[in-house]
C-alpha cells in the first residue's frame, strides 16, 4: 500500500513540477519581449508602469513556484541554499526600487529588470538533464543556454549603451553582430566607445574562450560514442 501512494506521490508531483517549469519558461519569454520593446523603441525603464506590474507579477509567481518545487521534493534540507539563491533571484527589485524611490544606474537598473530571466535559464536546464543521460550532452546543452542568454541580454545592453553615441551601432542588428563576433574572438569593425560598452565586449570575449573547451569535450565525446555505436555493426558486416 505503501509503495502504491508513493508511486501516485511521485507520478503527481511529476506532473505538477512539469506544469509549473512550463508555466515559467512561457512567463519569462512574455517578460523577454516586453524588455526588447522597451530596449528597442526607447521606452523609459523607470517611468513604464506596465512592464513594473507584469514582471512583479511574474516575480511573484517564480517565488511561489521555487517554494512548491522545494516543498515537495526530497531532501528539503539539501535543497535549501539552492531554492533560497532562487528566490534572492526572483526578487522584484526594480518594484522595491521604485517604491522606495531608490536611485540606482541605468546599467544596474536594466540588469534586475533581466535578473529573473535566471530562474528561465535553471528551468530549462534541469528539463533537459532529465532527457538526458550524458553528463557531457548536459553540460554542453548548460552552457549553450547560458550564452544564448547572455549573448542576447548583453546585445541589448550595449545596443542601450552605444547607439546614442556610436554612429555604427545604429540599430540592434549591429548590436546583435558585434555581439556575436566579439564572443566567437573574430572582432569587427565596431568600436565601444562607452565605459560600459568595453566592460560587456570583454564580458563576451570571455565566454567565448570558455566556450571552445566545452564544445570541443562535447564533439570528442560525441565521435567515441558513435564509434562504440558503428563497432558491433561492423563486427556482424566482417562475421557474415
Amino acid at each position: 500500500m505503501d509503495t502504491f501512494f508513493k508511486a501516485d506521490f511521485d507520478k503527481t508531483r511529476t506532473i505538477v513540477l512539469r506544469t509549473l517549469h512550463i508555466a515559467v519558461v512561457v512567463l519569462s519569454c512574455v517578460l523577454l519581449y516586453a524588455i526588447t520593446y522597451d530596449t528597442l523603441f526607447s521606452i523609459s525603464f523607470m517611468g513604464n508602469t506596465r512592464y513594473l506590474t507584469l514582471q512583479y507579477w511574474i516575480c511573484i509567481f517564480f517565488i511561489f513556484e521555487v517554494l512548491v518545487e522545494w516543498a515537495i521534493m526530497p531532501n528539503r534540507l539539501r535543497r535549501l541554499p539552492q531554492s533560497l539563491i532562487l528566490i534572492i533571484i526572483c526578487i522584484p527589485y526594480i518594484t522595491l526600487i521604485r517604491h522606495y524611490n531608490l536611485h540606482v544606474s541605468l546599467e544596474v537598473y536594466y540588469l534586475l529588470r533581466v535578473l529573473p530571466l535566471v530562474r528561465a535559464a535553471t528551468v530549462i536546464t534541469v528539463m533537459w538533464g532529465i532527457l538526458q543521460k550524458n553528463w557531457v550532452t548536459t553540460m554542453f546543452v548548460t552552457y549553450t543556454i547560458i550564452l544564448t542568454f547572455s549573448l542576447y541580454v548583453l546585445s541589448l545592453l550595449f545596443y542601450l549603451e552605444e547607439h546614442a553615441v556610436n554612429s555604427l551601432v545604429y540599430n540592434y542588428w549591429q548590436s546583435l553582430w558585434y555581439s556575436v563576433m566579439q564572443m566567437n574572438t573574430c572582432g569587427s569593425n565596431i568600436s565601444p566607445l562607452t565605459p560600459a560598452g568595453k566592460i560587456i565586449g570583454l564580458i563576451l570575449s570571455f565566454e567565448g574562450l570558455v566556450m571552445f573547451p566545452v564544445f570541443t569535450v562535447y564533439c570528442t565525446q560525441a565521435f567515441k560514442s558513435f564509434g562504440r555505436t558503428s563497432a558491433p555493426a561492423d563486427d556482424s558486416n566482417s562475421a557474415s
